[in-house]
């Protein structure tokens, strides 16, 4: 019987984060989980997560990811994700990857005031990102690189996943997100590639095939369609996934329809087992950013005892925060990775492979 007394529910204490013992983030992290509002909630992520991370079961874990994560400076965070085993597969927007391939490049973000002048950074073809700035020349340079990417491939059609596979071959940066997903066996889907400097690439390409007298076939396409199949081949094979997202839109909705797709397909999974989600989006506006994942459950996209976390927390604080605590504290460590093998878009195994216990962190 529980006890509602008011003895019994006011039994446990807020503990004041006291900053003489607390050298790391692992410590603030821990300071945070008896603290309150977000930073017990960004605390409570790091916990769902780290139990994601621990569970004997195994679950494929699965990372959204959108909004200004690279000109926030989370690069190398992402990357490090793939680099200990923390992330399975990748779901992202067209603008982080490529932004991670413009860096790759040897091309940069800078510094600015949100205020700045943007009709004089328009007179000098620089973009702006809020307080964070970058070369335009830049980007019709590497627009111009993936169209003659592109032109190197076979004439069919491929999924997200395929043409990130071929970027990430071209990267030879360590610090990139392409690089080490290339490098791991980590897949990385970009379902709305169109909505991004890629698709302004892979348009110009398309132009440029059209203009030569080339049809339809004759040359590579992405075939979006391919991205839900494949996808959701990684969620049948797996008998639970837990889902990370870090700010919403599609790649949080793409990996919450995994269920959906599953159930479509013939292989009903009963929603994700584990769920963490850091935004700044808030639900009552009815968008799915900010959708609860309590409202998730009523689609089956979560599983009724699912462990889930919310924090409402800009991510270029609450990710890194969030993934320090989770490596300062040993959670990635005897955990394998899962390398998918790939047959004409259909997968063919999910191989364990060992993670360096050795890495600094």
């Amino acid at each position: 019987m529980i006890d509602n007394s008011k003895r019994a529910v006011l039994e446990d204490r807020v503990q004041h984060i006291d900053l003489e013992g607390i050298s790391t983030v692992r410590d603030l992290m821990n300071a945070y989980m008896d603290s309150s509002i977000q930073s017990r909630a960004l605390a409570n992520c790091a916990r769902v997560y780290e139990s994601a991370l621990r569970d004997p079961e195994r679950p494929l874990i699965v990372l959204g990811v959108s909004g200004p994560l690279i000109a926030a400076g989370l690069r190398k965070v992402i990357a490090d994700m793939i680099r200990f085993g923390i992330v399975d597969a990748i779901v992202s927007t067209g603008a982080i990857v490529y932004q991670d391939y413009l860096n790759a490049g040897g091309h940069y973000h800078y510094k600015c005031s949100p205020n700045i002048d943007d009709l004089m950074l328009r007179e000098l073809a620089i973009d702006r990102i809020y307080d964070t700035l970058v070369d335009e020349d830049a980007f019709y340079e590497k627009d111009a690189e993936i169209g003659e990417v592109a032109e190197t491939l076979e004439p069919r059609g491929y999924s997200s996943r395929e043409f990130m596979e071929v970027l990430g071959s071209r990267v030879t940066d360590e610090g990139s997100i392409l690089y080490n997903a290339k490098k791991h066996g980590v897949p990385i889907f970009v379902p709305a590639i169109n909505d991004s400097s890629i698709g302004i690439g892979l348009a110009g390409f398309y132009n440029k095939m059209l203009s030569e007298g080339r049809t339809f076939g004759e040359f590579m396409y992405i075939d979006s369609i391919r991205d839900n199949y494949e996808l959701t081949q990684l969620k049948i094979a797996s008998d639970h996934t837990a889902a990370v997202y870090i700010g919403g839109g599609v790649p949080k909705n793409f990996i919450q329809q995994m269920e959906g797709t599953a159930d479509t397909m013939g292989h009903p999974k009963g929603g994700h087992s584990y769920a963490v989600q850091i935004t700044a989006d808030s639900p009552q506006w009815g968008g799915l950013s900010g959708c609860t994942f309590e409202e998730a459950q009523s689609w089956g996209k979560i599983n009724p005892d699912a462990k889930t976390a919310v924090a409402y927390v800009e991510a270029s604080i609450g990710l890194s925060l969030m993934v320090a605590y989770i490596l300062q504290n040993g959670s990635w460590k005897g955990r394998s990775r899962l390398r998918p093998t790939w047959n004409d878009g259909r997968l063919v195994s999910l191989s364990p492979e060992p993670i360096d216990q050795n890495q600094g962190v």
